[in-house]
């Protein structure tokens, strides 16, 4: 069974590497990559209502500093139905979380990321 505290908890630390990551390559402006790292941190905390949510508001909140409009408005669809939805499941797996794929759209997850949630979730206490 799906324990959503315990996932939190132990997906916690990755999500949390991914957006330092991501506020790192912002900060050389490097935009494009930080925005990959928050791809990433997305697809691995969505199950996550709180992790989810946050990555949404960084998402929001990189749109601000690159003043794309598009993106700041489709963040604010995301970040009410991550709030909302997240709780009861209803996450399109994979999905990387951006304005630019649709919010109900699964993907497949890098290998990478996906040993990660997997171990997350057999670390379930």
């Amino acid at each position: 069974m799906f324990k959503a505290k315990s996932f939190t908890r132990n997906i916690r630390p990755y999500v949390e590497d991914e957006l330092a990551l991501a506020r790192n390559e912002q900060n050389y402006g490097n935009k494009a990559e930080a925005f990959a790292h928050l791809e990433n941190a997305h697809v691995l905390g969505q199950a996550s209502t709180r992790l989810h949510v946050k990555v949404h508001v960084q998402m929001l909140l990189w749109a601000v500093k690159q003043g794309n409009i598009g993106e700041f408005f489709g963040q604010l669809f995301r970040i009410a139905g991550a709030a909302t939805k997240t709780v009861f499941g209803l996450v399109p797996h994979g999905n990387t979380g951006g304005a630019n794929v649709s919010p109900f759209k699964a993907m497949p997850i890098k290998p990478d990321l996906n040993t990660i949630i997997k171990k997350a979730r057999s670390n379930e206490n």
